[in-house]
């Protein structure tokens, strides 16, 4: 079988060194961009309100147009980095990253933002699945498995940027005005781009742009247009009912149905469809690990946003000290991620995760505005421990569970499952809260996420794949 890097094949060469500093450092540059340009424009959004004259409801799609771009660029990445090769696409991604944050800077009006936010996920979204497609591409020229500490450095870079996102924006937005979020997106693409071309190593042509056909021929790379354009119709529509659960846009139901069912109707026509739902079908492990990942990160997302919300004011405290709150909670996911890659079982620490969300649920059912501190720290750290063993206990079974060569496609879905939990969370969270956070709001969010918390313990329980399968071999 053909290299996809630029190393001979049957060349010596040690799994150590294969995923040392020089390929790792490009890829989490990169792998950052994605979460903490998810976070960082929450410090910024008042202000972007305040100088265009948009209020909240305007400034919102700042945040829902960079997860409905990332859902659909994700697998749509993944599956060029399969079909062209990961290092031609993570190199364009970054490209992409870097002019977005030339127009954000340089927005004259907020419909420029809205572009430079849509390009952002687009350009984002190109790190993870093409690093994972890497990591599968290197694995199969070395004969080792990718170790999973160095999985689990792919999920602390999301974890990690993710959480200081927020901080790292009201900094930015303090001292240079919130463009400097936008902009700080050119300094950090550009970094990436030039180590990327300095470091990763180079596509096959032998392998890359190729796509072996069911009857055995070869035929070039083929992306299904049709199929991006259907999914992005149906998730857009789904996102404008879901965005306004107060006042539901009923109209839209049927519409999103016709969409899925021409989306499903032509994937199934296509020899090379852009999802490949007769594989998913096949392959019920890997959509269970979908199913789950989409449903504990709704549950995360959920309290995530909806907690620091009722920190501030139901609780009373500023925005400052409610950062502070749910700081442990970011420290745990980051240090779960890590002890997550350590072990080999995927099933015990998913597993865990579940009992761990049940259990912050039924804290904060408990919870109400004169919850003394040590509680409030105490729910942080239960929801951010299981963020960290989810983050890597699913980012491991994709990368075992997925065909080797679709890694890229497979991952950019599990990104797409986590992305929609965070859009339904954003609008549950609307829907309990209404105009303001309320003790009662908290109970309505910590009934659903103790009811998924029980039916995630019940899927990991039953899904016999994961009692047999085990994650990269642990370095």
């Amino acid at each position: 079988m053909a290299a996809r890097s630029g190393t001979a094949v049957g060349a010596p060469e040690h799994a150590a060194s294969a995923y040392g500093p020089r390929l790792m450092t490009p890829l989490l540059i990169g792998s950052v961009l994605n979460p903490v340009n998810s976070t960082m424009i929450a410090t910024g959004l008042v202000a972007i309100g305040h100088d265009f004259g948009v209020g909240a409801s305007a400034t919102a799609w700042l945040v829902a147009s960079l997860y409905l771009a990332s859902a659909v660029a994700q697998p749509t990445m993944g599956k060029l980095a399969d079909l062209l090769g990961p290092r031609r696409i993570f190199l364009s991604g970054l490209v992409v990253v870097l002019a977005a944050g030339v127009i954000g800077t340089l927005a004259p009006g907020f419909g420029w933002l809205i572009a430079s936010r849509v390009l952002l996920g687009i350009g984002t979204s190109a790190a993870y699945p093409a690093a994972m497609a890497m990591l599968r591409a290197v694995s199969r020229r070395t004969g080792e498995e990718a170790p999973r500490t160095v999985l689990g450095l792919l999920s602390l870079a999301g974890l990690g940027s993710m959480a200081v996102g927020p901080v790292l924006g009201g900094l930015l937005a303090g001292t240079t005005g919130w463009r400097g979020i936008f902009a700080v997106n050119v300094p950090l693409a550009a970094l990436g781009l030039v180590l990327a071309l300095l470091w990763l190593p180079k596509d096959a042509s032998t392998e890359a742009g190729k796509n072996t056909a069911g009857d055995g021929s070869t035929a070039g790379p083929s992306l299904d247009g049709l199929g991006i354009a259907l999914f992005g119709a149906t998730l857009t529509a789904a996102m404008l009912l879901l965005m306004e659960l107060r006042h539901p846009r009923w109209y839209l139901l049927p519409l999103i149905a016709v969409l899925a069912a021409a989306l499903t109707w032509w994937q199934l026509r296509r020899r090379d469809p852009f999802i490949d739902l007769r594989m998913l079908a096949r392959n019920r492990a890997l959509s269970f690990t979908y199913l789950r990942h989409g449903l504990a990160y709704l549950v995360i997302y959920c309290v995530m946003y909806g907690y620091t919300q009722w920190l501030e004011e139901a609780h009373g405290y500023s925005s400052f000290h409610a950062g502070l709150i749910v700081l442990p909670m970011s420290l745990a996911a980051a240090v779960c991620s890590v002890l997550g890659a350590r072990t080999k079982s995927i099933r015990a620490p998913l597993t865990l995760a579940s009992v761990l969300l049940a259990a912050g649920s039924a804290l904060l059912f408990a919870a109400n505005h004169t919850t003394p501190l040590a509680a409030l720290l105490l729910a942080g750290v239960l929801f951010g421990l299981p963020q960290g063993l989810t983050s890597t206990g699913n980012q491991a079974a994709v990368f075992v569970q997925a065909p080797a060569d679709a890694v890229g496609a497979a991952a950019g879905l599990q990104r797409t499952a986590q992305y929609l939990g965070a859009i339904t969370a954003s609008s549950l969270i609307g829907l309990f809260y209404g105009q303001r956070a309320t003790d009662s709001g908290l109970h309505d969010i910590a009934v659903v996420s103790g009811g998924l918390s029980l039916l995630l313990i019940v899927l990991t329980a039953a899904d016999r794949a994961l009692r047999t399968t085990r994650g990269a071999k642990s370095s």
